[in-house]
């Protein structure tokens, strides 16, 4: 499903390069829920930003679901993105002036598909809001308002989805809930799941951790739960 081959990312410093990320290679199959963790500093953003085509490498190469993103213009990235990637993040970037069902409903609007109000109402009802469609961002807790996201960025079927720091700005059992619900919607339709997190209690959630010091891959393997 996607494949990372010695990505490198640096930025200009000085009369030097600073490498943020340094030769990262892995390959992650269909269906497999892996977590991305390591301090702050590590690379984990700028990795998660280049594997789903926001960013372009130095060097090295990402193959996502067949597709060589190195030779892919900004526009055709953009439309890989809109029909296989869903994205999490840590702030939920929900829109203020529209419902919980309204912003589920946004993406599939946006590609003019029909049924997106049916759709909404089952992924929100999934997530366990279904009693909460019409109510806006600032009347949701933290927790529901990522619910709503997860809701979101499933709602085009993703063929794989980028969490970066979703539980981030929540509480620990919050948090945990959150991962539970991703493991749930993984399970049950198969998309890929990559989970960027600090949080390495959370991390030996998924099915395998890759760890990332300065840049570099330092550990690969399956979790504890694996």
């Amino acid at each position: 499903m996607l494949a990372a081959r010695s990505l490198t990312k640096e930025y200009p410093s000085g009369s030097s390069a600073l490498a943020v990320l340094r030769d990262v290679t892995f390959e992650i199959p269909q269906g497999q829920f892996v977590a991305i963790v390591g301090p702050s500093g590590s690379g984990k953003t700028t990795l998660l930003g280049l594997l789903a085509g926001l960013d372009t490498p130095s060097r090295g190469t990402v193959v996502l679901d067949g597709a060589d993103l190195a030779g892919l213009d900004e526009d055709a990235r953009a439309r890989l993105r809109g029909e296989k990637v869903g994205f999490i993040f840590q702030s939920f970037q929900l829109i203020p002036t529209l419902t919980a069902m309204e912003n589920v409903q946004v993406p599939l609007e946006l590609r003019g598909e029909t049924g997106a109000e049916p759709r909404a109402r089952e992924l929100l009802t999934r997530v366990g809001l279904g009693h909460r469609l019409d109510h806006f961002p600032t009347q949701l807790s933290g927790g529901e308002q990522q619910r709503v996201a997860i809701a979101r960025a499933f709602s085009n079927q993703p063929r794989i989805l980028f969490a970066d720091e979703p539980t981030g700005n929540l509480d620990v059992n919050t948090g945990a809930t959150i991962v539970e619900l991703l493991e749930q919607l993984n399970r049950e339709s198969g998309s890929t799941v990559i989970l960027v997190t600090h949080d390495l209690q959370l991390a030996e959630r998924a099915q395998r951790v890759i760890r990332l010091r300065d840049g570099a891959v330092i550990e690969d393997r399956p979790s504890t739960r694996a």
